[in-house]
């Protein structure tokens, strides 16, 4: 909180214009967070991070979930939510008009503050196969409302590698590159070795009973060759989106 604000709220309270514990509250809310009671909102997030807190949706009621939203929509702030189902969106809808969801991410965003493109670097997102789009759209809802230029290529796996020298010349410019991958996992190592900008490796919980929903695909990516290859957790397209957003910004 500048102390500007603070100032002006304690003269406010000097001159008898406020109660006590109404500063306490102000000043709380704008440099901390606001209690619910089952959560504690940190709207100071954006001021810290840059981007203000996401709602992971799963596990929360669905007033949990729009209270959530509510508080942060009071503070102008942009809003995403990660792991919605239709049932979550169709309820929030009703709440916040101009609430967007993608279904194959499984996100929901409510745009209150234009997102503006100002950074000049591309965000490149692959895909394994085709069953790995919805973890690689979490990605790229993610990083685009964080104001980042996507690029997308889905379906280019190990399982036909031809099909990577046609997409050659993206990978080269792009500034980072999500590699979103389930089955075993080995295009993070395939593309990591072919490029000299950041790799994040996602594991997907896509594949057969020995992929152990993401543990084979995340031990392989783990053990990368490669040089430069981060990784984050299975189907974390969000983790992934944030972090790639971090080394454009």
């Amino acid at each position: 909180m500048k102390t500007s604000s603070i100032n002006k709220i304690l003269k406010e309270y000097k001159r008898g214009g406020c109660r006590l514990e109404d500063v306490l509250k102000m000043i709380q809310q704008s440099c901390s967070y606001e209690d619910l009671g089952f959560a504690k909102v940190d709207t100071n997030r954006v001021k810290r991070k840059g981007y203000p807190e996401t709602i992971f949706c799963k596990g929360k009621t669905i007033k949990q979930i729009i209270d959530i939203m509510g508080t942060l929509n009071k503070h102008g702030l942009n809003i995403l939510a990660t792991k919605a189902d239709k049932r979550v969106y169709n309820s929030v809808k009703k709440r916040f008009p101009n609430a967007v969801y993608n279904q194959l991410a499984r996100t929901i965003i409510v745009v209150n503050k234009p997102v503006k493109k100002k950074r000049a670097g591309v965000i490149l997102i692959v895909t394994a196969g085709t069953s790995d789009i919805p973890v690689a759209e979490e990605a790229a809802v993610t990083a685009e409302i964080m104001g980042n230029k996507v690029e997308k290529i889905y379906d280019v796996g190990v399982a036909g590698v031809h099909r990577v020298w046609d997409v050659y010349d993206k990978i080269k410019k792009a500034s980072v590159i999500i590699v979103v991958a389930g089955m075993e996992g080995a295009l993070a190592s395939v593309i990591g070795g072919l490029t000299n900008k950041p790799v994040i490796a996602v594991p997907t919980s896509v594949g057969y009973g020995a992929s152990f929903k993401g543990l084979a695909p995340l031990l392989t990516m783990l053990n990368c060759c490669a040089e430069g290859v981060a990784v984050v957790n299975i189907d974390n397209g969000f983790g992934a989106g944030y972090f790639a957003s971090l080394i454009n910004r």
